[in-house]
């Protein structure tokens, strides 16, 4: 018996591995290993929010492929239940969905991941998204209520966001679009700090701030595995 361990499933954390049955057929998600993993849940097969999520997500898996992120579907609905509105989606509309849709019909991965809604008389699973890099590490974690979809753009941007990060070791202000000035780290220490503030500025660098400065996005250089993990960055 799996408990409910949200509670661990925090920014920073493992992803825990499954084995499912998908619409697809049986898959874990240790197999994605090297990619993005966008896992998203959705209340339940035939309801209208969801239905035009899965058609929004059809429409832009191109973009999600040429960011090397797989999607992963779930509910706690049964695997007849989801190719009948698969087919269903299919035949009103034209569109395929082409990623795997997990029946978790026990609500084992459900609540392996804390997304089954504790407030409901009857189960049913919230609209979670886990953001889970290639290293299986969990990045972000949005929630969404049942009576509003998602907004497929803004999980392609946070998406940019987190491989601008990883790639330049930078981070991106509010608002941020790929093309846009991203945000060079801040000293970490005092002496960190006065060099920063009496050395001038790179030519691609703007510094509103000893704290606050940016560089230009065409500017970046992307970061070497070794810098990386010595925290080092490509502007200082």
């Amino acid at each position: 018996m799996i408990s409910n361990n949200r509670e661990c499933l925090s920014i920073g954390r493992i992803a825990p591995d499954f084995t499912a049955i998908t619409t697809r057929g049986v898959i874990t998600l240790s197999q994605y290993a090297g990619k993005w993993v966008l896992l998203f849940l959705h209340p339940g097969d035939f309801t209208p929010v969801c239905t035009t999520e899965f058609i929004a997500f059809a429409q832009l898996y191109p973009e999600f492929e040429k960011r090397n992120v797989q999607l992963l579907g779930i509910s706690i609905d049964s695997n007849p239940a989801h190719l009948a509105w698969l087919y269903n989606i299919q035949q009103f509309t034209g569109i395929e969905i082409p990623f795997p849709l997990i029946a978790d019909r026990d609500a084992e991965i459900s609540r392996l991941y804390g997304m089954v809604n504790p407030d409901r008389i009857y189960e049913e699973s919230v609209r979670d998204v886990f953001f889970i890099d290639p290293n299986r590490k969990i990045r972000s974690i949005l929630t969404y209520p049942a009576t509003n979809g998602r907004n497929m753009y803004e999980l392609l941007r946070l998406i940019d966001a987190l491989q601008t990060t990883d790639r330049y070791m930078v981070s991106t202000p509010a608002n941020w679009v790929p093309g846009q000035p991203v945000i060079v780290p801040p000293p970490y220490t005092y002496e960190g700090l006065l060099e920063r503030a009496s050395t001038p500025p790179s030519p691609d660098m703007l510094c509103l701030q000893w704290y606050m400065c940016f560089e230009n996005y065409n500017d970046l250089i992307p970061v070497t595995p070794n810098a990386a993990a010595a925290g080092e960055t490509t502007t200082q």
